[in-house]
């Protein structure tokens, strides 16, 4: 038994030509060309990062040439699987997207290192119009409307919100101490649109004479504002 399957592993070694590892790269190059595309289109903002996009590219040919290696040898294939196991990649990604594009330039790469073009080419282009479609959807931003002032006018700060966002504006924490009050207020990206047309927000508050301070803060994965 142990020199049948000694035998059939040293048969199936699945060696390619110099003609089909170069047009494995080459298809590989131009999808991953695609990929980098889609990625620079369906991204924007400070999230955008030139030098991740350059490594999906790269991540699509280092699978290719993966793939070339191993072909159809499966001994050599448990061999790599067990090397490539000892890895662990620690970097943090910053959009939930950008796993879907890591995981694209690995489909990719596989299917080119095993010459299945057509695959490649049909899975990237529906990959692609996908991406690119609901690439432009953006999260849903909240803002965090901070407000100090002192205790004698808490009450009718109170009013002044409730006024100025429609009783829309959600009370998150109240702090207070005896001299001093802060409110932070949730608000939507709709309801602050709304309000800037009445006029700049903290102005309105200062206007009042009862404010020591007004902070807006947006609450974004991306640190763009």
């Amino acid at each position: 038994m142990k020199e049948q399957l000694m035998n059939y592993f040293a048969a199936n070694t699945g060696a390619l030509t110099l003609e089909d590892m170069v047009l494995n790269f080459l298809v590989a190059v131009v999808l991953g060309a695609v990929i980098y595309l889609s990625y620079r289109i369906s991204h924007s903002g400070a999230a955008y990062s030139a030098r991740f996009n350059v490594s999906l590219l790269m991540l699509t040919l280092v699978t290719t040439l993966v793939m070339n290696v191993i072909g159809n040898n499966i001994a050599l294939s448990l061999g790599m699987v067990g090397a490539l196991s000892i890895v662990r990649f620690r970097t943090a990604i910053k959009d939930p997207r950008d796993t879907a594009y890591i995981f694209w330039g690995i489909a990719v790469g596989i299917c080119c290192g095993v010459t299945e073009y057509v695959m490649a080419g049909v899975g990237t282009a529906v990959i692609f119009l996908v991406l690119v479609l609901f690439g432009a959807v953006k999260s849903n931003e909240r803002y965090l409307l901070i407000i100090r002032c002192g205790q004698e006018n808490a009450a009718e700060v109170e009013r002044l919100v409730e006024s100025k966002f429609a009783g829309k504006a959600r009370l998150r924490v109240d702090n207070s101490t005896q001299e001093n009050a802060e409110y932070i207020y949730e608000l939507s990206e709709k309801m602050i649109t709304k309000a800037k047309k009445q006029g700049n927000i903290p102005d309105y508050f200062y206007k009042s004479k009862l404010v020591t301070a007004v902070n807006l803060v947006c609450q974004n994965d991306e640190i763009n504002r």
